[in-house]
């Protein structure tokens, strides 16, 4: 196979069954180099369509999953693939006590703020760990500290606040993130001590599932007049503006209720990711940024479409932006962490092409 593409010409070679090589000569100074497979299918991508430095060239893996991570067989599985996790992670540390590592050097690492990335972020916010400090630093340690920590708080009663016995706490290795009552956080250590003594599916979930996790929270729904005025019956626009407006607004709530009762005082984000339209016929969708109405931490975050020609002003259809949304991708990112300054904990999208700059971001930022 040869594709041709002056001054270059690129040429498949197969010297043997199942082996192929590649390389590419300069006609003009009469000099091959040779190329990777990546390379080689890059440039027949160049050919076809005239560029080959796109970001976001397709890209099929047919490798299969990890052969060592077993498979769901039953039907009854489809759907509880979460459950299926926790019971296979509950599984392996019931057999092997070094599996439990992990979990510890989460506890030990987990903390407020996220991620940063020196691409888009210039400086690095302090970061406050919630689960456990330097104080635990093995198993041993933290079975120990859990039990002296159990006979501190059975002594209190439920409702006493964090407040009162932080400090004891801290002095044995224990940060904010457990309760903010004894109660609470005497129900989060027994927890722990189980899934320490015999691990099972039901306590591993319900005891991650208590660890505060999801402060910010990025959700993607890029066509149409997304606006809390005026937008209700233009085109793409309708009861999906409703839907995510009516969610966030709950989300908010119970996003505030949880990290009350998680014994921390941080104050949630939430960015609805829409399109900035500059020709926005009457809306609010030319402003960056619009808090929406009934919340305190939510805002709709607009980012306009670009191409090489610079940015798109008017409306296109829903079935039309898909050219655009992988620069967009790109664009979205920057303006999140800007916003954020720093990663989202979640990311959620909406529609198709909401759910594809979704996994751009996601795979991008590695949330």
């Amino acid at each position: 196979e040869a594709i041709v593409l002056p001054p270059f010409v690129a040429i498949a070679v197969r010297p043997r069954p199942g082996v192929w090589e590649y390389v590419r000569v300069n006609v003009f100074e009469l000099n091959v180099e040779q190329l990777s497979v990546s390379e080689y299918l890059g440039f027949k991508e160049e050919l076809v369509d005239g560029k080959s430095n796109d970001h976001f060239l397709l890209e099929l893996d047919f490798e299969p999953f990890n052969a060592s991570f077993p498979r769901p067989t039953r039907s009854s599985s489809i759907g509880n693939g979460v459950q299926f996790l926790n019971r296979h992670l509950s599984s392996n540390m019931f057999r092997n006590k070094d599996c439990l590592e992990p979990l510890l050097d989460f506890l030990r690492v987990h903390t407020y703020k996220g991620h940063f990335d020196p691409e888009f972020v210039s400086h690095i916010t302090m970061l406050q760990a919630l689960m456990l400090n330097d104080r635990i630093r093995n198993i041993s340690k933290l079975q120990s500290a859990l039990v002296k920590a159990e006979d501190n708080l059975s002594k209190l009663a439920p409702d006493t606040l964090y407040s009162e016995f932080e400090y004891v706490l801290q002095g044995l290795g224990f940060e904010r993130g457990w309760g903010d009552t004894a109660g609470r956080v005497l129900e989060m250590i027994h927890l722990l001590l189980d899934i320490l003594q015999a691990p099972d599916p039901s306590t591993l979930e319900t005891f991650l599932g208590r660890v505060p996790m999801v402060f910010n929270v990025v959700i993607l729904s890029p066509h149409g007049f997304f606006g809390q005025a005026n937008v209700l019956g233009l085109p793409d626009t309708g009861g999906q503006v409703v839907y995510i407006l009516d969610q966030v607004r709950a989300l908010e709530n119970e996003m505030l209720l949880r990290i009350k009762k998680q014994g921390l005082d941080f104050t949630p984000r939430i960015l609805i990711v829409t399109r900035l339209i500059p020709d926005a016929k009457g809306t609010t969708c030319n402003q960056r940024l619009e808090r929406v109405s009934g919340t305190d931490y939510t805002h709709i975050l607009r980012v306009p479409f670009r191409s090489e020609k610079g940015i798109l002003r008017k409306w296109i259809s829903r079935f039309d932006v898909w050219p655009f949304l992988e620069t967009y991708a790109e664009d979205v990112a920057s303006e999140i962490v800007a916003e954020l300054q720093g990663y989202p904990d979640f990311i959620i999208g909406n529609y198709s092409d909401g759910n594809l700059v979704a996994s751009l971001l996601s795979y991008k930022m590695g949330v």
